[in-house]
């Protein structure tokens, strides 16, 4: 027996990936499918609710309790059932309209993450616009006879320091203010501070770099906050399909977060191809040097008006057409009675969770020291690849292929980052050790393969192949695990803490890397892939399967100071870290006993709203099927002698009546 959906209309929050419930798609509410069960029986309506099909055996036994091979087979059958029915649901559409998928992915994937494709846009088009600058300019940016060397380096340090004050503030006003004002604040930013990117200038060369290096991190406080807002608002929104049905949430979370994060991918890749048509726009079709001031200026300029219209968009985007974005986190600290910043949640996050901010922020840490590190001074990596080579476009045509391995990476962490055998944490460690193995080859060996000319190859697959792995693996897993391991009141404060302290690595990667050979940056960068890997493994739970809302009970649990009375699969052994087994976190966990309270929860949360002010269709339709509904109805009375102050009862038309009781 399953859930079904009813009432289809148009979507009024597209945009946001919604979680537990995926992207927007109409539907109403939700309905147990199968034959009504008889009066008073509760294993036929409760279990259906307790024990969903996608992660219980019809004995009603959790999957991670499950023989490995029997896992397997469970988790095999649920996946290639759901790929059936997605492939199913992609054939009606296309019946009706050919591009009809296509618009639904511009909705759900490419809205959601345009913020983080703009921020690859024109983060990583510093490191893209480096060689031009020095070609153009040589006594600037690499002679440094007429500009300052530490105002050239503050270029790349400078925009990641922005980031990381706009992640730290942006997550705290993002919790404290709400989702919504958050995501439009960001983009706000962005907007201005490409405005001070095309039109940066100086009375001369140094002071042009001193307006660039500003401007950079003025935006940088944008993208900072770009991170924590898209994955809570991404992780939380509910609209539409109901609280009870909890599929999408357990079965595609990862890949709906993550393919908005893969839009910094694609950022990073029309980067590139836009620099590269303007250079030969401006350069009169040619992409040898000499390379003229006029070129230079035209290119990086218009380079950075492009987005600005795209960002100024995205303003209008999403003050007028995400009114929904602040929804969970608006119920949390009702529920928790709480308006403001919740501070109480934050002091319990550090208490109980201590161990998951280690995993997030130190692995992020580890992360970047790879990631921005490599995009930052990719073009002398690249140079390694190409000796001898002056041409500008011959690097960035380089770099546009290494931008194309690693969407192949992001586009397969999307695809597997649910498959419960693969995980995010399987899929983190894997990045990091072959990033470890990828880059401590080439150290120990340097000469023997970027100096001689027959061995150039293999370092190129080496340098390409990190490149995927980091995007399938530790890039794609920190920006999820960073938001779905913690609670809703604090989730973006926690999520911008550990992006960034992430950021401090890509910090001391563009600090170091000014100072040190790249020779040397081979034998620097494999140690921190392998941090990275331990950290994982000690400190990092796998949420993998695990339903959002039932991470939310527990946490609701703790906060009432019974943290001994919670018995549910957030305990489970398999879904937490290393770490919290040995400080005995799972002893609680009891199949049985979870039982019993998840009913007792669920008939407390029905009373209470019951004898609420609110809104009775959206109880009956969004958070519980009729025939729960209706099972409470009649089984109330005896239930601590609880007064119900109104009735709702839904009949099979959907039609709700409403009556008052004594």
């Amino acid at each position: 027996m399953a859930t079904h959906h009813h009432h289809v209309h148009d979507p009024i929050n597209q945009g946001i990936i919604s979680s537990p419930h995926g992207p927007e798609t109409g539907e109403d509410h939700v309905h147990l499918q199968g034959a009504p069960p008889e009066e008073g029986d509760e294993g036929g309506v409760l279990k259906q609710l307790i024990y969903p099909d996608d992660t219980y055996t019809p004995e009603g036994v959790y999957w991670a309790d499950l023989p490995l091979g029997k896992q397997l087979a469970f988790n095999g059958h649920v996946d290639n059932e759901e790929t059936k029915k997605e492939l199913s649901a992609i054939w009606q559409m296309m019946k009706v309209d050919p591009l009809a998928p296509l618009g639904w992915y511009f909705r759900h994937a490419i809205l959601p993450g345009a913020g983080l494709g703009l921020e690859g846009y024109v983060l990583f088009s510093i490191g893209n616009l480096t060689p031009l600058f020095s070609a153009v300019w040589p006594a600037c940016w690499s002679k440094y006879k007429e500009c300052n060397e530490t105002w050239v380096a503050a270029v790349q340090y400078l925009e990641v320091c922005g980031i990381i004050v706009g992640q730290i503030l942006v997550g705290a006003l993002g919790d404290g203010i709400g989702r919504r004002w958050g995501l439009i604040q960001d983009v706000v930013i962005m907007f201005l501070g490409l405005c001070m990117l095309v039109a940066s200038w100086g009375t001369n060369l140094n002071g042009w770099v001193i307006c660039y290096a500003w401007s950079l991190f003025f935006y940088g406080i944008g993208v900072g906050g770009e991170y924590p807002m898209t994955a809570t608002a991404a992780m939380e929104n509910a609209t539409g399909a109901g609280k009870i049905s909890t599929r999408e949430d357990r079965l595609h979370r990862g890949r709906k977060v993550t393919m908005a994060f893969l839009m910094q991918g694609w950022g990073q890749f029309f980067n590139q191809v836009i620099l590269i048509l303007l250079l030969l726009i401006f350069h009169h079709g040619q992409g040898s040097p000499p390379y003229s001031e006029a070129t230079a200026q035209w290119t990086f300029r218009v380079s950075f008006a492009i987005p600005a219209v795209g960002t100024l968009w995205l303003v209008y985007y999403r003050t007028y057409k995400m009114p929904l974005a602040s929804k969970a986190l608006n119920a949390a600290k009702k529920k928790a009675a709480v308006t403001g910043y919740d501070v109480k949640s934050l002091k319990m996050t550090f208490s109980h969770f201590g161990g998951r901010l280690v995993a997030t922020a130190g692995a992020w840490f580890c992360n970047d020291i790879f990631f921005y590190g490599n995009k930052l001074f990719q073009s002398q990596f690249i140079s390694v690849l190409n000796p001898g080579n002056t041409s500008v476009l011959t690097g960035w045509l380089w770099s546009l292929v290494n931008v194309g391995v690693s969407l192949c990476g992001y586009y397969l962490a999307s695809f597997l980052i649910d498959n419960k055998f693969v995980g995010r944490k399987r899929m983190q460690q894997l990045g990091f050790f072959m990033d470890f193995i990828l880059f401590v080859i080439p150290a120990f060996h340097y000469n023997y393969y970027a100096n001689e000319k027959a061995h150039i190859g293999a370092f190129q697959a080496m340098y390409f192949l990190s490149s995927f792995f980091n995007q399938f693996g530790p890039n794609s897993t920190t920006f999820l695990v960073a938001a779905e391991v913690y609670p809703t009141p604090v989730r973006a404060s926690a999520h911008g803490f550990s992006a960034a302290v992430g950021k401090l690595g890509a910090l001391t990667a563009a600090v170091m890397y000014n100072y040190i050979t790249t020779a040397q940056k081979f034998y620097v960068v494999p140690w921190f892939g392998l941090a990275g890997m331990l950290i994982t493994a000690i400190f990092l739970p796998d949420t993998t399967g695990l339903d959002l809302k039932e991470s939310e009970r527990r946490f609701h649990y703790i906060r009432l100071g019974r943290e001994s009375d919670y018995h549910g699969i957030a305990v489970h052994p398999h879904h937490l870290s290393l770490w919290e087994r040995m400080w005995g976190v799972g002893k609680y966990y009891d199949p049985k006993l979870d039982y019993i309270s998840k009913v007792n929860d669920l008939r407390e949360e029905w009373a209470e709203k019951m004898n609420s002010e609110e809104d009775l269709t959206d109880i009956a339709d969004e958070e519980y099927p009729p025939e729960v509904h209706n099972y409470f109805l009649r089984t109330h009375s005896s239930y601590s002698g609880e007064k119900i102050g109104r009735e709702i009862q839904v009949n099979d038309n959907d039609e709700i009546n409403e009556k008052k009781t004594s």
